[in-house]
């Protein structure tokens, strides 16, 4: 029987807007009902970014225990993970939400570029993140926007700096990052499977219209999933999608396609070595 996929469903980010789709939940109580439509729909896994009323980002640590505190109360066992991307904040304000203890947080090793800017990620502040990571028993899940950020987890799980080893995302798609390269991606994968093992698991995400193409290319390949409205606002070029579960539903029937079974939040936390939920 083929491996079951875990699908992660990125609900808000630091980037879309009402404006963009009047779906995107800004709110903490708009996150929570999000995050549980889409974990009924098969999302075992939730990304977590907070916004300000206003709707820019925020790395408040009270926004974030508020959401944590909801999707534990309404979504059962769902591993929550929280980003520490360089949107929402400065410096170390970006783990300021670590010690709440999250299952899982995302860790970029390595700068790249953006659409409009530098996402800087110097050795400091990754070697303080990694440790904080650590002392919480947090997960670390390496975003990686380039070859190189391959290399670096496995320079640092070599060096013993993560406590356990990472769960690794090709990101492609994002402008002036990675494109979108079937060759490229089967090199990441290669690579992985080289560098960690084969039997090691990883996940992909698509930007934009790209997120169907890289949840296709993820699962007929064994990998996992990501999907949500931080990445992508539509189904497809006439009309946007309506909710976070759309997306995830839209996922799981390419799961359907290649006969691979949508993970329960506790078959995701066996594949990923993480401890169980919170009673």
């Amino acid at each position: 029987m083929p491996d079951p996929c875990i699908i992660c469903v990125a609900i808000t980010g630091s980037v879309p807007t009402k404006s963009a789709n009047p779906a995107v939940p800004i709110s903490v109580s708009e996150q929570i009902e999000s995050t549980q439509e889409a974990f009924e729909a098969g999302a075992s896994i939730v990304h977590a970014h907070v916004r300000n009323a206003d709707e820019s980002p925020s790395s408040d640590p009270e926004k974030f225990a508020a959401l944590k505190e909801g999707i534990e109360k309404h979504c059962p066992g769902m591993i929550i993970q929280f980003s520490t991307g360089g949107r929402s904040g400065a410096g170390q304000e970006r783990g300021g939400m670590l010690p709440l203890g999250p299952d899982m947080a995302s860790l970029t090793v390595g700068s790249n570029n953006f659409p409009t800017r530098v996402y800087e990620n110097p050795p400091d502040l990754i070697a303080w993140l990694t440790s904080e990571m650590g002392k919480f028993d947090i997960k670390p899940e390496v975003e990686v926007f380039d070859l190189s950020h391959v290399f670096k987890a496995k320079e640092m799980l070599d060096g013993g700096k993560f406590g356990r080893a990472p769960y690794l995302q090709f990101v492609m798609g994002v402008q002036n990052a990675m494109p979108v390269d079937r060759d490229v991606f089967d090199f990441y994968v290669k690579t992985l499977h080289r560098l960690f093992g084969a039997d090691t698991p990883w996940c992909a995400a698509g930007i934009g219209q790209h997120q169907i193409t890289l949840n296709d290319w993820a699962i007929s390949m064994g990998g996992h999933a990501r999907t949500g409205l931080e990445d992508n606002v539509r189904l497809d070029r006439d009309n946007l999608a309506p909710s976070n579960a759309a997306l995830v539903k839209r996922t799981v029937s390419v799961c359907e396609k290649y006969g691979r079974p949508v993970a329960t939040p506790t078959e995701a936390r066996g594949i990923l070595v993480l401890r169980a939920a919170s009673a």
